[in-house]
């Protein structure tokens, strides 16, 4: 691996139950396990693992489409049901849903650049799926993660 292709964040405990995740860039995200009172707002691994394949899909398409059109509304939600069986904990039947909405024409030729957008995102959304998407190709794949314990 060259050192442009690693990737990498820092993980630290800060209460229990509560974690810090840190990038090489020095951003950070606060995350927790899941409260059994509902009072925790933080998200969870599992929320972030959905969050993580919307925010991927959601730039891969977003970059195709808006260099046609501004879109008039971008939003997606991303689901899953998180089962426990024979092969462990896991999240099965994930599903991206996407709502996109592009301006319609004004009379000056503006609605051509929206009626571009509109055509393509089908494609993109397509393409973000099949190869550009690293977080969901990944989890469709079946990487293997190594775990181990740092030496004292």
């Amino acid at each position: 691996m060259s050192e442009t292709s690693l990737r990498s964040v820092a993980v630290e405990r800060t209460n229990t139950g509560h974690y810090t995740a840190t990038n090489a860039r020095g951003g950070t995200l606060h995350f927790a396990t899941a409260s059994d009172d509902g009072e925790n707002a933080a998200f969870t691994p599992v929320e972030l693992l959905l969050a993580a394949i919307g925010g991927c899909t959601a730039a891969d398409v977003d970059a195709a489409i808006s260099r046609h059109a501004e879109p008039a509304t971008f939003s997606l939600s991303v689901t899953g049901d998180k089962i426990s069986d024979d092969q462990g904990n896991r999240m099965t039947d994930l599903t991206v849903t996407f709502d996109v909405t592009f301006p319609e024409d004004d009379g000056e030729g503006e609605g051509e650049g929206a009626e571009r957008a509109r055509a393509i995102l089908p494609r993109a959304i397509k393409a973000s799926h099949d190869r550009l998407c690293t977080v969901s190709r990944t989890i469709e794949i079946g990487t293997p993660v190594t775990t181990r314990i740092k030496d004292a």
